[in-house]
């Protein structure tokens, strides 16, 4: 008679989806605090409604082709890394498959278990599949999980769009003076959120996290506005 699990769940790299969503988080918030910024700045120079929309515009697609680039480059350097840590360790598996054997299990002996049943569990994972079982062991890799660049930078790239069409919508909804009132309060509010969500994600206090989040934004959009002001009745 055979029995069947009451209860089975699935397994899945929930520290990496994690850190996808801390990016994201921080990319919308980068895209919320700088077009926010420019836009005020703008602002505060000039009245021309299609000119501060132009700068933000500009901006936002600069920004976000930027964030794009910026984790294109990094993810492609960790992947390269990664990738020559897999390629060492596939040349030591085939030349000294022994050494590593052995290896792998005073890693296991290490973490508690018994020096026969270490013995035991390296000898199954390395039957199964010896270079993820010493890739996770020995390098903390997933061969099979590897991050692509272009989907980070993609990723990136929208996070940072997407927080950043709030604060332009924002500033073109009403007329008036209202544009930069409504700017600021989006912005804050979005601000907010992010540091909600960052704070959820990590397991801190969403309190501090987003007193530090919504305090930074308002000290970069009234210094940036500040100075758009001075520049304009310069000029």
């Amino acid at each position: 008679m055979t029995t069947e699990p009451l209860h089975h769940e699935p397994h899945e790299d929930t520290g990496a989806r994690l850190n996808w969503l801390r990016a994201g988080v921080l990319g919308a918030n980068d895209g919320v605090v700088s077009t926010a910024s420019l836009v005020l700045g703008v602002a505060g120079a000039t009245t021309s409604v299609p000119q501060i929309v132009t700068a933000g515009f500009a901006g936002m697609f600069a920004g976000a082709m930027s964030m794009a680039a910026g984790e294109y480059v990094s993810v492609s350097s960790q992947r390269d890394a990664e990738e020559a840590l897999l390629d060492q360790e596939r040349r030591e598996l085939k030349e000294m498959p022994q050494f590593e054997l052995q290896e792998l299990a005073e890693i296991y002996e290490e973490k508690g278990l018994s020096p026969e049943l270490a013995r035991e569990v390296a000898e199954q994972l390395t039957a199964k599949d010896a270079l993820a079982a010493h890739a996770e062991a020995e390098l903390k890799i997933d061969p099979d999980g590897l991050t692509s660049p272009w989907q980070a930078a993609f990723a990136s790239f929208v996070a940072f769009t997407v927080g950043s069409l709030l604060p332009l919508l924002a500033f073109m909804i009403p007329t008036g003076d209202l544009r930069v009132s409504l700017t600021v309060a989006v912005a804050v509010l979005a601000l907010a959120l992010t540091g909600s969500v960052s704070a959820r994600l990590g397991g801190a206090p969403r309190l501090p996290a987003i007193a530090r989040n919504v305090a930074g934004g308002i000290i970069a959009m009234a210094a940036t506005y500040g100075i758009g002001h001075l520049v304009g009745a310069a000029i």
